[in-house]
């Protein structure tokens, strides 16, 4: 029997072998892989891989919350502007680089809110910092190409537009995502909200949702309501494709995002369905530009910005930070009808192509409450933008013969007398010749000259402040004693360093370059009876929502109630028949005094009611150079006096802010001797000497004028010594009323008969701090 050969187990399986086949033992590990099977990672592989990238990103988690800190804030988003408003506040200007005012969330409406957290982010409450698929999802497009795309929470926008950029990197999304973390658990979500409010961009310029409100509704954040709420909210994801004023087409777009907004705020139970239904999409208005410096903002931003530095509230770098809401003293309505009274009476009657002196025309106002010291309103010039320099703040334009109701003042506060030893009142008798040498001056010969070198012979004070003869206050001055003149009118309000204030003669001829609000704090001192306040140009200022303090009301006796009051009664007649009859147009119980500077530089009217003190000056000046220039022929007209275009502009304006309150009267403790003074004429005996320019027959001057011969030699002090007069005091600069060019005739003003005078009603001083010693 043949001997068969033996097959291993198995070897009979029905597989078919090839020839050279041998079967062999599997390999370790487990059989061979075969087909797709041998490209797969085995499960160990994928394990470890795992676990190893968890590792990896826990770490890189790890070590990046560590090494990424919250940063400072950027620049950008710490700017603001300086909001300005008006005393009932209503907006009247902003200054800044970047439009945006920080409001506080307890000031925004609840609807409001809610419309922001329903167009962006509506677990914001409840949610996470950061949303990493939408992260992811963002990065992804971002690197392939396919678009930028946020997929941020409201945090992380907050942290890219207070802390980043807006750049679309994948770094700064990383940066992104860790300080959303850690600023989330260091800061409540209130603040974040409020943050985020206060540094989106919502088009218009506008940054924050309170220079969102007024660029697109013209009001406050606060007075928002749901559906203007909702629009705001729709333009953060794309403010420029939905402002439907600017993009009429996207009107379509622009209502869709907005259902999309109310309809999330119905979801989360913020809304109502029925108060939903009677919404109405909110047409926004015509672009409301920021409130710039142009016009007369830019005169009334500076005049508060300089109270404020120079009462130490706020330094000019922290001006220049932005962020200040203040609150001025300036009335809407007041300020409107001031710069109206210009118009009408002053800029409306140029004619610059025709006449060169128009071209040379400046104006400035202030208007003060003589019983508070608020500064109502304020014309500095046409234009800020095109005259810089702010007519009603700068010093250096005389005053002219507004000056004189300070000599008066200071006579009857230090019961003054004459040369002869009379006492001086209303009634006490001076001679009013031209050119006449003042008596009892040691400093040298002093002769000033009348306007248009008129005699006027022996009048009364009273008649010498009608017709402002220079000839009489001169005079007076040096029998007060002209530091006694000086100090009464610091007394009164104008600065101890008002340039030209100086002890001569000719003060009173109004050689000093007061401001136009330095003058109408000091008459405002003579309307309120001799009680002096510090004008305030601020009611209210705050930084950053905090409130900084303002300087204190301080009312301060500058001169007895007698003195003052006499002073108002006598100023009374100068509006009644005197050189300022053009205010009588404001139908209300006035007293003023008009002015002109050196060389018809410059014309003043200076006046009050009870009510209202307010004071104008028309002035020259070349706009290319800069000089001083003579108003001869400025509007058509010989000379520019402050009783033409100055007063009248007072009447209209006076006549328009006092609208509808009741007419009051001077309530006047005055010496009897101001309200019974007899009328006197100009001396008939100087009319062969009378300059042929005279503007009238009546004998009814223009205000007078200083004279330019300021004496050299040394001026008397109280204990008879003597004070050197300073070099080029010897031609004094002091003339208020040069005559008129030759061969330019005067206009023909007689003067109308007086009105009767009312009846007067002392009234009790209160205590107050006792005027200063003389």
């Amino acid at each position: 029997m043949s001997e068969e050969r033996q097959q291993p187990d198995g070897a009979d399986d029905g597989r078919e072998r090839w020839p050279g086949w041998e079967e062999r033992d599997p390999e370790p590990g487990g059989p061979r892989k075969h087909g797709i099977r041998r490209f797969l990672p085995g499960w160990r592989l994928v394990l470890g891989s795992f676990l190893t990238l968890v590792v990896l990103v826990c770490g890189g988690f790890f070590v990046g919350y560590l090494l990424v800190d919250i940063p400072a804030a950027n620049a950008a988003a710490t700017q603001q502007s300086n909001v300005y408003l008006y005393a009932d506040g209503t907006q009247l200007a902003s200054d800044g680089d970047v439009n945006r005012e920080n409001i506080s969330l307890s000031d925004l409406p609840k609807p409001v809110r809610h419309a922001v957290l329903a167009a962006e982010d509506r677990d914001f409450y409840t949610g996470s910092a950061v949303d990493p698929q939408a992260m992811i999802r963002g990065a992804w497009k971002t690197v392939t190409g396919k678009g930028k795309q946020s997929g941020s929470t409201i945090t992380q926008q907050y942290v890219k537009n207070y802390y980043l950029d807006q750049d679309q990197t994948v770094t700064r999304k990383a940066k992104e995502f860790f300080i959303a973390i850690k600023l989330d658990r260091e800061t409540s979500k209130d603040e974040i909200l409020e943050g985020y409010l206060n540094t989106s961009y919502f088009g218009r310029n506008a940054y924050g949702i309170q220079a969102a409100a007024q660029a697109y509704y013209g009001i406050d954040a606060r007075d928002l309501n749901t559906a203007q709420g909702a629009y705001l909210a729709s333009l953060l994801n794309a403010p420029s494709a939905y402002d439907v004023i600017a993009q009429p087409a996207n009107r379509s777009r622009a209502e869709a995002r907005w259902n999309y907004v109310l309809d999330g705020m119905v979801k989360e139970n913020w809304l109502t369905e029925s108060g939903r239904a009677r919404l109405s999409f909110p047409t926004p208005d015509e672009q409301h530009l920021p409130r710039g410096l142009s016009g007369q903002r830019g005169y009334l931003v500076q005049a508060v910005d300089a109270y404020l530095v120079s009462h130490g509230v706020v330094t000019e770098a922290e001006l220049a930070k932005g962020g200040h809401r203040i609150t001025t003293t300036l009335v809407k309505d007041h300020q409107d009808a001031l710069v109206k009274a210009v118009d009408d009476k002053l800029i409306s009657k140029l004619d610059k192509k025709e006449r060169k002196a128009d071209r040379n025309v400046r104006a400035g106002g202030v208007a003060i409450d003589p019983d508070t010291g608020k500064v109502l309103a304020m014309y500095g010039g046409i234009d800020y933008t095109e005259q810089y320099v702010n007519n009603a703040t700068r010093r250096d334009y005389q005053v002219g013969s507004t000056f004189k109701p300070f000599v008066l003042t200071a006579a009857l506060q230090h019961k003054a007398r004459t040369q002869d030893g009379r006492a001086i009142n209303p009634n006490a008798r001076y001679d009013g010749t031209n050119k006449r040498r003042v008596e009892g001056w040691t400093g040298g010969p002093y002769e000033p000259e009348n306007e248009d070198e008129r005699d006027y012979g022996d009048i009364t004070l009273k008649v010498a402040t009608d017709r402002s003869v220079n000839a009489v206050y001169a005079q007076l001055a040096v029998d007060v004693g002209p530091e006694k003149v000086k100090d009464t009118a610091i007394a009164l309000g104008l600065p101890k360093t008002t340039p030209d204030l100086q002890p001569y003669p000719s003060i009173a001829l109004g050689t000093a370059t007061a401001s136009v609000l330095d003058m109408a704090e000091a008459y405002a001192t003579l309307a309120d009876h001799g009680r002096h306040r510090d004008h305030r140009l601020v009611q209210e200022i705050s930084h950053l929502g905090e409130k900084l303090e303002l300087p204190r009301e301080r009312v301060q006796s500058a001169v007895t109630r007698r003195a003052a009051d006499t002073t108002t009664e006598v100023l009374r007649s100068v509006v009644r028949g005197g050189t300022g009859m053009a205010a009588r147009e404001a139908g209300r119980p006035a007293a003023g005094k008009t002015g002109t500077a050196e060389e018809d530089t410059a014309a003043w009217f200076a006046g009050y009611t009870p009510d209202l003190t307010t004071v104008i000056a028309v002035m020259g000046q070349d706009p290319e150079s800069g000089a001083h220039t003579p108003l001869y022929g400025a509007l058509g007209l010989p000379r520019v006096n402050g009783g033409g275009p100055p007063a009248e502009i007072w009447a209209q304006f006076t006549r328009a802010a006092l609208a509808g309150q009741p007419v009051r009267d001077f309530e006047l403790d005055a010496d009897r001797s101001a309200e019974d003074s007899p009328t006197a004429s100009p001396s008939e005996t100087g009319a062969a000497s009378r300059n042929p320019r005279d503007p009238d027959a009546s004998g009814e001057p223009d205000e007078g004028g200083s004279s330019s011969r300021e004496p050299e030699g040394d001026s008397p002090s109280e204990s008879g010594g003597g004070t050197e007069v300073p070099p080029g005091m010897e031609e004094d600069p002091g003339r208020n009323g040069d005559p008129a060019p030759p061969g330019v005739p005067a206009p023909d003003t007689p003067a109308p008969a007086r009105e009767p005078r009312e009846t007067l009603m002392p009234l009790a001083t209160p205590d107050l701090e006792p005027p200063p010693a003389g």
